[in-house]
């Protein structure tokens, strides 16, 4: 049997390929005679860069950059080899993502960006043409007002005062002063690889959706979107761009906001940017089984992450799909509905956040092993039906209703999608 492992990274703990690396260990574990693949999988986010330049070759390149709380961190970028045009590759998140963020100081009020645009100035000095930025796994709300400001943009408050840092002081715009935007801008191409369903407001804006998850109090989360309705319109009055309800122009805290609307930088659904890099299409036409991972799946899981544009490609080809995942939340079951047929988490027992984190990869390989296991007894089961017949739907699925937040392995497929064993 041929399995596909095509996982996202496990935030704040394992990599895309340390997350590959395990399952692959767990799979072999159950199935030692499997044949595996491994694509380890970008969204934006953490690994985003690593996964570019591994997949195309190049170099990464470390800069110290503003981190967001305003301290020095060791951040870096990637050039890559063979592109029409020098190319660097930035995630966000090295210079602002939420793991930069101690727990006891998780204020998506305060938080910046600035080292985002430092990252940029960084790619410039180097040569870069083109800059692609990856937008995930942020620890701010500032709208990449952060970013923007490093890049020479100025936000002024009524009496002309720079505004203070941080997603809060946006309700004191003003003025947005371009006059110092970095002239080398105008001669590069600027993209942006971000999550297409995030919008900067709305009923599903950034600071309502993402804040909390930042660290946002509900009180805060009423000031972040007072302060991003100010910005958008500032933004529209400076320079005629609405950023408002732009597609993408949620992602990273608002950060696509900002590098629409002020470095007229063009967003992309990350995915059809993440594929022109990585041949995942080629490797399942290969695969019996894909078998995906991330660190939380829930009801958000559908709406551009990493888990439900693998079930989605896997679909086209009927292949059976599971996904392993840190924690299970609250809505789980509408990934069922997106092409991924079985879910486990990899929590047997409660423990503490630092435990899991610690744990980790033994955790993710004892429940890869599990899993498959599951999957052998399902092909044993079936016997003849995946030796000779088409694919057939046969499954154990939960009732609708079922609370699943402290299930384990939830639907358990018995035959193999291509009618291969």
């Amino acid at each position: 049997m041929t399995v596909l492992v095509a996982p996202s990274g496990f935030k704040e703990s394992l990599s895309a390929a340390q997350v590959a690396d395990c399952i692959a260990t767990g799979l072999l574990r159950a199935m030692p005679e499997a044949h595996i693949l491994k694509a380890p999988m970008a969204d934006g986010g953490e690994g985003f860069v690593e996964t570019l330049v591994s997949a195309v070759g190049g170099t990464l390149h470390p800069a110290v950059v503003t981190g967001p709380i305003g301290k020095p961190v060791d951040a870096f970028f990637g050039l890559l080899e063979g592109q029409d045009m020098p190319t660097a590759v930035i995630e966000m998140a090295a210079a602002a993502g939420l793991r930069l963020v101690p727990r006891d100081r998780r204020n998506p009020c305060l938080t910046t960006s600035h080292g985002v645009g430092e990252l940029i100035c960084a790619a410039l000095d180097a040569g870069a043409k083109r800059i692609l930025l990856g937008c995930g796994d942020s620890g701010v709300n500032d709208a990449g007002a952060g970013m923007a400001e490093a890049l020479g943009v100025r936000f002024l408050d009524m009496q002309g005062r720079p505004l203070a840092r941080g997603g809060a002081a946006l309700c004191q715009l003003a003025r947005i002063d371009m006059s110092r935007l970095d002239p080398r801008l105008a001669n590069v191409r600027l993209d942006a690889a971000v999550n297409w369903h995030n919008h900067l407001l709305g009923p599903k804006g950034v600071a309502r959706v993402f804040g909390p998850q930042k660290g946002a109090t509900p009180e805060q989360v009423v000031i972040l979107e007072q302060a991003m309705e100010n910005y958008a319109r500032v933004i529209a009055q400076t320079t005629g761009i609405e950023v408002g309800h732009a597609q993408g122009a949620g992602a990273s805290g608002g950060l696509g906001a900002g590098f629409m609307g002020l470095l007229k930088g063009r967003l992309y659904p990350r995915y059809d940017i993440v594929m022109q890099y990585l041949d995942l299409d080629r490797l399942m036409a290969q695969a019996d089984l894909v078998i995906t991972a991330e660190g939380s799946l829930d009801g958000q899981t559908p709406f551009g992450k990493v888990p439900a544009e693998v079930a989605r490609r896997a679909k086209q080809r009927k292949l059976p799909v599971i996904a392993l995942a840190g924690t299970i939340g609250k809505g789980v079951a509408l990934n069922f509905e997106h092409g991924i047929d079985a879910f486990s988490c990899i929590l047997k027992r409660p423990c503490t956040l630092d435990e899991a984190i610690d744990n980790a990869a033994k955790l993710l390989t004892r429940a890869t092993e599990d899993a498959v296991r599951l999957v052998d007894v399902g092909m044993r089961l079936a016997g003849p039906a995946i030796l000779e017949g088409p694919p057939y739907p046969l499954s154990v699925s939960p009732p609708r209703d079922m609370d699943t937040s402290l299930a384990g392995f939830q639907h358990v497929p018995l035959c193999l999608g291509n009618g291969r064993r």
